[in-house]
């Protein structure tokens, strides 16, 4: 046995003397060719907060917000997703060992949050980290609620939240409109008074500093140490345009095509015996008559192709692929 060990080890040895000492692996996808050059021309190396500029935020907010308010399915979507969260709104069931006073507590705040709307503002918060990518409220006291709570919530929209002095972003470690401690937690964050979209006049450099503890932000970290969020419809909105501009292309050629038209066409060579006939002149045609057509002429109609067999099939195939972006069934997203 111990003979047979040592031949082992020395066979082991001998193997491990005579491997290459640099093993190189390799990935098709590290490759870059002539075939996959432009396909991944765009790839680069930013941070998450870099990636997620201001510059690129607004592009994708304002992009994805005109898709959501023209595209009916865009649109619904973002309701149905919105409507399966939030449904009717929270309700409170206290399980305490006192009846009367979970009762008073669950009725007290039914009413509070009827009062503020908190279900329409939920339902509105997520339909914005859909389309915007984030979403944004404050914790305030309105003194004009009924009943003796105060706390209400005021939402403000992604393009509010910024830092316009941008000397305060080179002092301080802050990703526009948020500032950090060291440990990475949101310290405070700065609102403009007036929306950056508003009619000319507006301040558009004043600001509120709002401490942490007031705020909610709502959006969907994708990297570590992201700080913004972008519309989580962002890898849908190619592929919204696509379908709308199929469906406006089908129907275009299904009504041109549905017409009575027809064209003219002859066999004859350019010099043979047939009827000279004006280009592309037009000829008045009346309903149930037969007509004769010129002398070597011929009258061929224009058939509808349109829609095309697949039309339905294709509107499914990327209704589907736009609903995996937001981890929704099929059925859900086409509300069938």
């Amino acid at each position: 046995m111990l003979a047979w060990l040592r031949n082992l080890t020395r066979r082991s040895s001998k193997l491990a003397l005579s491997a290459p000492r640099l093993l190189r692996g390799r990935y098709d996808a590290a490759v870059t060719n002539p075939d996959n050059r432009r396909h991944w021309a765009n790839a680069d190396g930013l941070s998450a907060n870099a990636a997620n500029s201001p510059d690129v935020r607004r592009t994708l907010r304002n992009r994805a917000r005109y898709e959501v308010a023209n595209n009916s399915y865009a649109k619904g979507i973002v309701l149905t997703l919105a409507n399966d969260v939030v449904g009717t709104g929270p309700r409170l069931q206290l399980l305490t060992d006192d009846a009367d006073a979970n009762r008073r507590i669950e009725r007290e705040f039914t009413l509070w949050s009827q009062s503020i709307r908190l279900a329409e503002k939920l339902r509105t918060l997520r339909m914005a980290c859909a389309a915007d990518g984030e979403a944004f409220a404050i914790l305030v006291n309105n003194e004009e609620l009924p009943g003796a709570i105060k706390l209400d919530l005021r939402l403000v929209e992604a393009d509010q939240v910024t830092t316009p002095d941008l000397s305060f972003l080179t002092r301080n470690p802050a990703v526009d409109g948020i500032v950090f401690d060291k440990a990475g937690n949101p310290v405070e964050f700065h609102v403009l008074r007036n929306h950056p979209g508003e009619p000319r006049g507006a301040n558009r450099l004043d600001y509120e500093r709002i401490p942490a503890e007031s705020v909610v932000h709502l959006f969907r970290c994708d990297r570590p140490d992201q700080r913004r969020g972008v519309p989580e419809i962002t890898p849908a909105l190619p592929l919204f345009a696509m379908l709308r501009d199929y469906s406006l292309a089908t129907l275009d050629a299904a009504k041109a095509a549905a017409y009575f038209s027809g064209i003219l066409y002859t066999d004859a060579p350019p010099s043979g015996e047939a009827d000279a006939v004006e280009p592309l002149d037009p000829i008045e045609l009346d309903r149930n008559m037969l007509l004769t057509m010129p002398g070597g002429w011929k009258m061929s109609q224009l058939q509808a192709e349109q829609p095309t067999g697949t039309y339905a099939e294709f509107k499914r195939e990327v209704l589907n692929e736009i609903d995996r972006c937001l981890n929704m069934p099929f059925n859900v997203a086409a509300g069938n």
